[in-house]
């Protein structure tokens, strides 16, 4: 499903724009990262992405889209794909450790991994900084900035509940990809923009994505 583009364009003059961070890793779900992209994009939000080696893997899997395996061939696509202004995503590779979202003094205040894998779950819950993505959420949750994590798996092991009790005593939200029903969503779409919708209200950013309750 497309969002209303051109409408959310013409509308993101008069908005509060925000930079945000936001890291695709290995677990199954990739739509819902790549969605809330490209509703970033739409609103004319400036974007911090990594994409990890795994999440390359899921998404020529589980999508029709081809990421480059190289970040700046990565952002000419997805800035062509998406339709989004130059110098409106900036895309860092695993190792690009002179990055903005590498240090407390450079990165946005905002952060969200999706979908969040249980590995990558594991390491940002352990202060492992083993890649950039890893380091990002690390410098927000030292930095008290908000990190927001979105695991699919299931079920949950005692280790990934323990980690993500951890974290959310740490000052992360923790989002899992679980789209409710209660909308009555018709279609796939309806149901990744669900999870999606409730990223951006944790993220204070407004969307016509999912009705609030009771309007």
């Amino acid at each position: 499903m497309k969002i209303k583009a051109d409408s959310m364009h013409n509308e993101s003059s008069t908005k509060q724009q925000k930079t945000i961070s936001l890291a695709i890793t290995g677990a199954s779900g990739a739509q819902y990262g790549i969605r809330l992209l490209e509703v970033l994009l739409a609103q004319g939000h400036r974007v911090y992405l990594m994409v990890s080696k795994a999440a390359h893997i899921v998404i020529a899997t589980e999508t029709e889209h081809k990421f480059p395996g190289q970040a700046a061939q990565l952002e000419a696509y997805l800035l062509e794909k998406f339709q989004a202004q130059e110098g409106q995503l900036k895309v860092f590779g695993k190792e690009d450790w002179m990055s903005p979202v590498a240090s407390g003094s450079g990165a946005p205040s905002q952060m969200v991994v999706c979908p969040c894998s249980t590995g990558s779950l594991s390491a940002i819950a352990t202060g492992a900084s083993n890649n950039l993505i890893e380091r990002a959420a690390d410098v927000a949750l030292k930095e008290r900035r908000q990190l927001i994590l979105v695991p699919r798996e299931a079920p949950f092991s005692e280790i990934h509940l323990e980690h993500m009790l951890k974290l959310t005593r740490m000052g992360a939200v923790i989002i899992p990809a679980s789209p409710g029903f209660y909308h009555q969503p018709k279609t796939i779409d309806d149901l990744i923009d669900f999870v999606v919708a409730r990223i951006l209200n944790q993220l204070g950013i407004e969307q016509d994505l999912l009705a609030k309750w009771g309007e």
